[in-house]
């Protein structure tokens, strides 16, 4: 069940720390709606390798279905791109 508590609750914020654990966030609303989410740092560096990897990977698959549509760049081309952009 998660943990959910008005905003008005950071004033005293020791108390509303103390309920946040790896896998336990507390949910803050403001007006009686959600609005902000308080996480353990762990939680978020996941979060953060995560959302990197889907970008990576999105990024991968574009590459790919291009090769596919129009055809693969033979890998010393790519080789001499790459060293003629990164030289300046």
């Amino acid at each position: 069940m998660p943990t959910i508590k008005p905003i008005s609750d950071l004033r005293n914020y020791g108390e509303v720390l103390r309920s946040v654990a790896v896998g336990a966030p507390v949910f803050l609303t403001k007006n009686g709606r959600g609005r902000y989410v308080v996480v353990d740092i762990d939680e978020y560096k996941e979060y953060e390798k995560v959302m990197a990897w889907q970008k990576l990977k999105s990024e991968l698959d574009k590459g790919r279905l291009s090769g596919e549509e129009n055809g693969w760049i033979p890998a010393d081309a790519v080789r001499t791109r790459l060293e003629e952009r990164y030289r300046e």
